[in-house]
């Protein structure tokens, strides 16, 4: 009898134990899965300031989708997180490509002489109480570019920020290193009441 209880009794330990490491186990592979997410797919980011308005605003919070440049090449009107000069990760949509000539005559772009809509303006444009969104200038206005070079050279993109009077962008800290992009956002997931996807 007393034999019979002994034998119960590792059997539930052994039992527990082995409760205990299915339990560490799994945390530890969701550990592992949440920071393979985090760093290789998908990350969090705030807005930070009204450089975007009024596409983003101060506070949005948003995903970033890592993945996509470590595959594929930015496309032209794509908001992007990029890690700028000042050691800080900066918003900003990508307007010029490499092999692009980009100028601004009379608040339009011109991409290699040709006009480019830019339709996630039109409802800022419509507040402006006078005046153009974007003054003129020409990519051998931007700071760190050769005014011999003609187009953005390959693995370079130029970025601006859609509030175009309230933004530090590629007119101010110059062409962004395709490199230093950590991906591409589109989703807004908070606030809750504001949960959508932009343009």
């Amino acid at each position: 009898m007393e034999d019979t209880s002994m034998e119960l009794n590792e059997k539930r330990t052994k039992k527990k134990k082995n409760e205990l490491w299915e339990w560490t186990k799994a945390l530890i592979i969701a550990f592992l899965i949440a920071v393979i997410i985090r760093y290789f797919l998908f990350t969090p980011i705030v807005v930070d300031g009204d450089s975007m308005t009024p596409t983003l605003e101060n506070g949005d919070r948003m995903i970033v989708y890592k993945l996509g440049y470590m595959v594929g090449e930015p496309n032209r009107f794509d908001i992007v997180v990029f890690h700028a000069p000042e050691g800080k990760d900066y918003i900003k949509r990508v307007i010029g490509l490499p092999g692009e000539h980009i100028e601004y005559r009379d608040d339009v772009l011109y991409i290699n002489g040709e006009p480019i809509e830019e339709p996630y303006l039109d409802q800022f444009k419509a507040q402006l109480p006078k005046g153009n969104l974007t003054q003129d200038f020409t990519l051998q206005d931007v700071p760190g570019v050769n005014p011999d070079v003609e187009v953005i050279p390959e693995g370079y993109v130029f970025v601006m920020g859609d509030n175009r009077r309230g933004s530090k962008d590629s007119r101010h800290i110059g062409l962004v290193d395709i490199d230093e992009i950590i991906g591409s956002t589109n989703l807004i997931f908070w606030p809750l009441n504001e949960f959508k996807f932009v343009k």
